[in-house]
């Protein structure tokens, strides 16, 4: 929709990454590793017709200094949210940290953490915001 707001649209993208991600969650179950479920929600999502990039490098600017291979996204839909995947028993402190200095890195708005691990895959998802007013996914 042409005339539908930027944030409208980053906040339909993000819905349908979670829906996505909990269909694959559905499928596979928990415990398998991060790599299995980038290609598997990868797959679903381009299946669904979005745009997806996996592995993405993102530069690092540094002072007048430019490192090409700062990080690497696990993943970019529609060219507008992160998403970082993990597979694990709980997510660290740290992640969320991540996910938003990956964020105003890329200068991107939206970021979803989504961690595979979890046994309800909706306890182990989080939202970041870069920018944005809050709203649900």
């Amino acid at each position: 929709m042409a005339s539908e707001a930027p944030e409208s649209r980053i906040n339909q993208v993000s819905g349908a990454i979670v829906d996505a991600a909990v269909h694959v969650h559905r499928q596979l179950g928990p415990g398998l590793l991060e790599s299995v479920y980038l290609a598997v929600l990868a797959h679903e999502l381009r299946k669904r017709g979005f745009r997806v990039q996996t592995e993405v490098a993102i530069p690092v600017r540094y002072e007048s200094v430019v490192m090409e291979q700062g990080f690497r996204a696990d993943m970019i839909v529609e060219d507008s949210v992160i998403v970082e995947l993990k597979s694990v028993e709980e997510l660290a402190r740290v992640h969320p940290k991540q996910l938003l200095t990956y964020l105003r890195l890329s200068d991107k708005k939206v970021g979803l953490l989504i961690n595979f691990g979890s046994s309800l895959l909706k306890d182990g998802i989080i939202r970041m915001v870069n920018g944005l007013p809050e709203s649900p996914a």
